[in-house]
């Protein structure tokens, strides 16, 4: 399926690598741990589940006042993107449970909320993780433009020098493209990162369509017909609610790679990289407030990139019990561990950055 051969380093693993992952794997041999999802894992998800939807439910009842069911469209909106980070994305790395079937069915959690489960095995864990913020490979970074600069290597047009403004703004729209824009242009697109995509299984597509259309049944037809009021109403709600699920997930995505501390690559004449890959992913990722507990619970470990990065099929919420490991072994090799200490310092920096992308003259346009 490639048609762009990428190459990482060095044939054989560093002395960083080799320990990193074997100290990993020690951690949950010696204690006899699982790497998949725990009791807490599990109890996080049903929680997030009742948020989200205990809030449908409230809002179908017609028991409240507008402005209560608008309050309740942002609380359904929080616990949306918090499903999508906790469930969903865990389940589509093959990180929630050691059955491949459960993590396919708990997947289904992504259609359900509008996105494609396929789809997003290629772009983001098939791409995304294996070219990270390499310029014209990453599939996460190339999504938003021309609207957002993210990457350097990427065409500056002269919006751009006004986009650490109005990105902020453009993130609330993540979930919105995501159930009615994306998935239709990636299943026309003749190039995803370095592959020309095979013909999408008829059964792929048919899979997208039914879900697309339950996704629209139960989030706006079905408030439509039973919420009893005006019509405007109902789509102002509809829209908060995503506009805050998009909002949140947008941000908290940028923070692990369009960040000062995290590299940008291009490939050589050769399509070669440097670095090893695990080396790679430790220069081109960050995490962000990593000691603030609520946070890390509620983005399923998201903000613990870094070891998200090296062990994507082990399950977020074990992240911050091998942080220190990965930190330590960092340090001894003299590879870089890229971290923010806080959300607003993270925020920072990615507006620092969308500032420095949005005036350099690389790549501008005519």
């Amino acid at each position: 399926m490639s048609n762009v051969k990428i190459v990482f380093g060095k044939n054989s693993a560093s002395p960083f690598s080799s320990e990193v992952q074997q100290r990993v794997h020690d951690y949950f041999s010696d204690r006899n741990l699982s790497e998949k999802g725990n009791f807490e894992m599990v109890l996080k998800s049903c929680l997030l589940v009742v948020v989200t939807f205990g809030c449908y439910g409230l809002l179908l009842s017609n028991q409240f006042e507008p402005a209560t069911m608008l309050v309740l469209a942002v609380v359904m909106g929080i616990g949306y993107a918090g499903t999508g980070f906790c469930i969903g994305h865990d389940a589509m790395h093959g990180a929630y449970t050691s059955s491949p079937r459960i993590n396919e069915l708990l997947g289904v959690s992504y259609d359900i909320l509008g996105g494609n489960r396929y789809l997003w095995k290629l772009t983001h864990n098939a791409i995304h993780h294996t070219y990270t913020n390499v310029i014209d490979m990453d599939e996460d970074i190339v999504v938003v433009e021309p609207f957002v600069r993210l990457s350097p290597g990427s065409r500056r047009y002269w919006h751009h020098r006004f986009q650490h403004i109005y990105a902020w703004f453009l993130y609330s729209l993540s979930t919105l493209n995501w159930v009615y824009i994306k998935d239709f242009k990636y299943i026309r697109s003749p190039r995803l990162g370095p592959y020309r995509p095979p013909k999408y299984p008829r059964s792929e597509i048919r899979q997208l369509i039914f879900f697309k259309f339950f996704h629209l049944t139960w989030s706006l037809v079905i408030p439509l017909l039973v919420i009893d009021l005006p019509v405007w109403q109902i789509m102002t709600g509809y829209l908060t609610m995503h506009l805050v699920a998009g909002w949140i997930l947008g941000v908290v995505f940028q923070m692990a790679h369009v960040v000062e501390e995290a590299e940008f690559v291009s490939a050589n004449h050769n399509g070669r990289i440097e670095d090893e890959w695990l080396i790679h992913q430790m220069k081109t990722t960050a995490n962000f407030a990593i000691t603030n507990r609520l946070l890390t619970w509620y983005v399923g470990g998201l903000n613990h990139q870094v070891e998200h990065h090296l062990f994507p099929k082990i399950c977020s919420v074990h992240y911050p019990a091998i942080r220190g490991i990965v930190k330590e072994v960092a340090e001894k090799h003299g590879v870089p561990y890229n971290n923010n200490p806080s959300l607003s310092s993270a925020i920072a920096s990615h507006f620092r950055t969308l500032r420095r992308h949005g005036t350099s003259t690389a790549l501008d346009s005519a």
